[in-house]
């Protein structure tokens, strides 16, 4: 629970105030009992009763209202049924309001879901499996909440009518909090000393903080004692894995526990602390699982991933209250009161109006335009002076708002030019009046003008850049174009001429202007654009233009196209088209068309791009059979293992003959997709060896059969063999060579190498035995073993490099031990994480992830007796056992 969780509410009305005592029947009846203070005084009069009603009246007046709730609460408590009824009012608001709604989101579907379905299929089977689920919780959450309300109770009831009840009911009344609140604030003392994070799994320490001036042992050793504590109650008890210790007391310590889904924080307590102090390190343990819950749940000793947790856990162990014995009497405190309150008063708007002048500085300070030189506060007067641009905002107007008293302002302020660049832009846009056409504006600290202006402007533009540049911003009117008529003009018509260079067809001979007018000859394709039409849209005055062209026939590919289009009169089954500045025809034609087409390209070859017409194909039966059945011999003639020794057509049969490999593509399989009838084709096809390197290769795969660790390939013509292999294997692939070399086929058998399982035991030995020893109570290895690390890692990569090349993979078994210290359980935990720290430092060194297995195995495998002399920390190591698959 959290300090923003209201306690239990019971059905009764809100708390009496201190607002709603009677003030002046309180104050009347104060002064009257002072005066019968004086005991001389007390004695003049007879008659006085030993019990004074007035005193009576006081405390009707001070605590009456809360008697009378007292009187209710107990009568309350003492009725069970009614206590019932007020505490089951309550859990609804209370459920409702604890935070990580999103769990309860999450959670909400599916529960609904198989609460309906088992409520449906059978009521008992819902009850026996949600008991032992939320009884714990409930029974928890309860339990602190009860705590919560008796602790609150007690106190306040022990308090309320002494001296400091008194005192801190007049806190309470000061501050606004219940008077409850204050009560626990003085009487529950307490200071958060340590913290620990621990990892549930391995019950290695992930983080430890502690508070100034607290003292404790290794905190290594204790996070590995409070992990055995937990595991001992678990296994004695036979609880639950969810379970847990909460809270272990020791004199003044208290050890408050919180079990997250990946670590388990313990706060250490000195004094008596408040129940709220639970969920406030429940909340802790949340943001840290919400921040770092991936690096928590792969935490291997390694704390590097964990950057920043402390930080989280320092905001545990600056918790604490500490008590206050000092006070003064009330009527003390009273005339003090009645002192600085006035004095206060005064004060206090003292200062909020001199806030309120500083909040006004501030804000002329920040305007633009406006230099605060000096500003003073004299006699309950405001006193400023400084500079002020004319175009800057008006300081009077800025008083608005501010709740300062303009009377009381006296301002005196001089007028002067700002260089900054918007009041400077101003004063340009009133001085230059830019045409319409220009706009100004601010660049990274430029004033820049663009557009469109006369020759006058620009002029003016440039005078006034240059006074600018002695110490304002830079005026940058580069990007301001000439607009007179002359101009305009030239440039429109370089524009047209440019136009008509990149149009096809067209040379522009020679192109000039004189006296306003424009003159241009050359040379025009009569398919290509009408330079007069050109002129539409370019702003050129046609009625200036003079112009001479000379007919002629362009070379260019397109045109020719067109040319040869409108000569020839291709089929509508030939394409002329223009490939890489080539025309190309493609299709089918008669050859009377071909022959005409043949007679155009001899005359282009004079000087013009270049006529393709190979792609045209005769279309007549005889043709088309003859060029298929060509086009199948050359399918053939490209097979490798397949030979063609002759080949002809007689009377529309087709004659073939050759040598085929048996390991080569079928010839008459080849037939499909060529469109020559099977029926006229007569083929006659001896077998033989082919010597070409991927029939050879295939031979040799088959008869000799060579094991994993060797690869033969083709390699510039020849068949290499490379690996590692068996002394017999590596003579039969040599006898093989000596064969084919017979037949100019080469086995290159050099890169071989015999297997050498020598190697592999002789590493293997020195692996094993290699150990990581630890120091006590440690779940990482100390520094001095970082080199065996290294060593160790290497070995293991070379071992199962050298078992991959002969055909095994090798397993390495990390097998973490502990000395006989300390309870069995623990010391099986503190050994499976000795060997999962082995494991991820490995891993760091490269070593793969996969071929490393982990295992605990406590004090059950000693090296060496306990009792002999070096029994204890011989035993504390992690071995390694290789195992090869």
């Amino acid at each position: 629970m959290t300090s923003t969780v209201d306690p239990i509410r019971l059905p009764q009305k809100a708390a009496s105030n201190d607002t709603e005592i009677d003030r002046a029947a309180l104050a009347i009846l104060l002064v009257e009992i002072a005066r019968n203070i004086d005991p001389d005084h007390h004695a003049r009069f007879d008659g006085v009763p030993t019990a004074d009603r007035r005193m009576e009246t006081l405390r009707q007046l001070l605590v009456g209202r809360e008697i009378s709730e007292l009187s209710r609460v107990t009568h309350l408590l003492g009725e069970p049924e009614q206590l019932a009824e007020a505490v089951g009012g309550v859990l609804p608001s209370a459920a409702a309001r604890a935070p990580h709604a999103q769990l309860g989101e999450a959670l909400a579907p599916a529960v609904e879901r198989a609460v309906q379905r088992s409520i449906q299929k059978s009521p008992r089977t819902l009850t026996d499996i949600l008991y032992p689920v939320f009884l714990p919780a409930i029974r928890k959450s309860i339990g602190e909440k009860i705590d919560q309300t008796f602790q609150s109770l007690n106190e306040t009831l022990r308090h309320i009518f002494t001296w400091h009840g008194l005192k801190w009911r007049f806190e309470s009344w000061r501050t606004g909090a219940s008077f409850s609140e204050v009560v626990l604030k003085h009487s529950l003392v307490y200071r958060v000393e340590h913290v620990f994070l621990i990892n549930r799994n391995s019950g290695l320490l992930i983080a430890h903080v502690t508070a100034d001036n607290a003292t404790s042992e290794d905190p290594q050793l204790i996070s590995s004692m409070l992990s055995a504590i937990q595991d001992f109650v678990k296994d004695s008890f036979n609880e639950k894995e969810q379970s847990g210790l909460d809270t272990i007391r020791f004199g003044e310590l208290r050890l408050w526990s919180e079990v997250g889904p990946f670590a388990t924080l313990v706060a250490v307590i000195r004094g008596n602390p408040p129940e709220e102090l639970h969920e406030i390190v429940r909340d802790v343990l949340l943001r840290i699982h919400d921040e770092y819950s991936q690096a928590l749940e792969q935490f291997d000793g390694d704390g590097s991933q964990l950057a920043g947790i402390e930080t989280q856990l320092q905001t545990c162990v600056e918790l604490k209250q500490e008590d206050s014995n000092q006070g003064f009497p009330w009527l003390v405190v009273a005339a003090v009161l009645l002192v600085l309150i006035p004095a206060g008063g005064w004060f206090f708007l003292s200062w909020q109006s001199g806030q309120r002048w500083q909040a006004y500085v501030s804000r002329l300070g920040t305007q633009p335009g406006i230099i605060v030189a000096q500003q003073t506060v004299r006699d309950g007067h405001f006193y400023i002076s400084g500079l002020r641009d004319p175009l800057g905002a008006d300081p009077q107007s800025l008083l608005s708002g501010t709740q300062v008293d303009p009377a009381r302002v006296h301002s005196r302020w001089q007028f002067y030019q700002s260089l900054e660049p918007e009041f400077v832009l101003k004063r340009l846009t009133a001085s230059l009046a830019p045409p319409d056409t220009v706009r100004l504006s601010i660049v990274k600290d430029r004033i820049v003008a663009e557009g469109e202006a006369a020759d006058t402007w620009i002029d003016r533009a440039r005078a006034a850049a240059r006074q600018l540049s002695a110490g304002g911003p830079e005026f940058d009117i580069s990007k301001v174009r000439d607009v007179s008529p002359e101009a305009r003009a030239a440039e429109h018509w370089q524009a047209y001429v440019s136009r008509l260079e990149a149009q096809p067809g067209i040379i522009v001979a020679e192109q000039k202007v004189r006296d306003g007018q424009f003159y241009i000859s050359g040379l025009r394709d009569p398919l290509g654009a009408d330079p007069q039409s050109l002129l539409s849209g370019t702003h050129v005055d046609p009625a200036r233009v003079h112009s001479q062209w000379q007919f002629y026939q362009s070379l260019e590919p397109e045109f020719v196209l067109k040319r040869l289009t409108a000569s020839l009169a291709p089929p509508d089954t030939v394409r002329l088209s223009i490939v890489k500045d080539r025309i190309v025809a493609e299709g089918e034609a008669a050859d009377t068309w071909i022959d005409r087409a043949r007679a155009a390209a001899r005359q282009l070859s004079a000087g013009g791009p270049e006529f393709d017409i190979s792609k045209v194909r005769d279309v007549s039966p005889e043709a088309r059979a003859a060029e298929h059945w060509q086009a199948y011999v050359s399918r053939l003639e490209a097979q490798p293992g397949i030979i063609v020794a002759e080949q002809k057509v007689r009377d529309g049969q087709f004659y073939i003959s050759g040598l085929r490999d048996p390991l080569g593509a079928d010839p008459q399989s080849l037939l499909s997709g060529t469109h020559v009838d099977p029926a006229r084709v007569h083929s006659q096809w001896q077998f033989y060896q082919s010597l070409e390197p991927e029939f050879v290769l295939k031979r040799l795969t088959a008869s000799l059969a060579p094991p994993k660790s060797v690869l033969l390939s083709i390699v510039q013509g020849r068949i290499v063999a490379e690996g590692e292999a068996p002394a017999n294997w590596i003579n039969r692939a040599r006898a093989a060579a000596e064969q084919l070399s017979a037949d100019g086929v080469v086995l290159d058998v050099s890169q071989l190498r015999e297997l050498n399982l020598a190697e592999l035991n002789y590493l293997r030995e020195a692996i094993q035995a290699t150990d990581i020893f630890f120091y006590s109570a440690k779940a990482v290895p100390g520094p001095e073993q970082m080199p065996v690390l290294d060593r160790l890692a290497d070995q293991i990569k070379e071992f199962a490099k050298n078992a991959r090349k002969s055909g095994v993979t090798a397993r390495f078994m990390l097998t973490g031990h502990a000395d006989a210290t300390g309870r069995e359980t623990a010391n099986v935990s503190i050994s499976a994480a000795r060997a999962e720290a082995v494991r991820a430092l490995l891993n760091k060194r490269g070593v793969a992830p996969e071929l490393l297995l982990v295992r605990g195995a406590g004090t059950f495998e000693p090296v060496v007796p306990e009792n002999s002399r070096t029994g204890s920390s011989t035993n504390r190591r992690v071995s390694i056992t290789v195992s090869l698959e």
